[in-house]
């Protein structure tokens, strides 16, 4: 999990092999910081994600310097790759709650499980876990829930949602006007 401002990106081979005929795309990238993944990884300088999207290639604005929150898997070679499945955003189009949780709040949650409500009835089935709802309420993955809440262990070992950052703004009505 790395912040990253895109340099530039070349179509390279998939590997070595002659006979393989796969393309992957080769981001190379300024590395701002690294959330997880040292243990395996110091510095990051370039991911790799498959050319076609058919592939579950993903494609990322290299021509503006754009800064990203990528998610990936580091293979054995050291690689670091990338794809549809992964949570890649533009760093803007992140709340400040997920900022400030990427530093401190997520880790929490290393001994939670989230699982995915997407129809009713869904419920937890063990303390540790918390239910995410946003696909249930707003029909897509990231919405609300993600944005603003962290799932997090208590002392006592029960896992439950947290809202970071201010307060949501009150709603006034002006109960003199009929």
């Amino acid at each position: 999990v790395i912040r990253a401002k895109i340099s530039s990106e070349k179509v390279v081979p998939a590997s070595d092999d002659p006979l393989d005929t796969h393309k992957m795309i080769r981001y190379e990238i300024k590395q701002i910081k690294m959330f997880k993944g040292f243990e395996k990884l110091k510095d990051v300088q370039y991911v790799y994600t498959p050319f076609d999207s058919s592939l579950c290639g993903v494609k990322l604005d290299a021509n503006n310097k754009k800064q990203y929150l990528l998610t990936g898997q580091i293979l054995s070679d050291g690689k670091v790759l990338i794809h549809l499945c992964n949570y890649i955003e533009p760093w803007d189009n992140l709340s400040l709650s997920q900022k400030k949780s990427l530093n401190q709040r997520y880790q929490m949650g290393c001994g939670c499980k989230i699982t995915t409500c997407y129809m009713v009835p869904c419920s937890i089935t063990t303390p540790n876990e918390c239910l995410w709802t946003d696909w249930l309420i707003e029909r897509k993955l990231y919405g609300h829930q993600a944005k603003h809440y962290a799932c997090i262990k208590r002392s006592d070992g029960t896992c439950s949602w947290y809202r970071g950052g201010p307060p949501p703004e009150k709603e006034f009505i002006d109960i003199s006007e009929p």
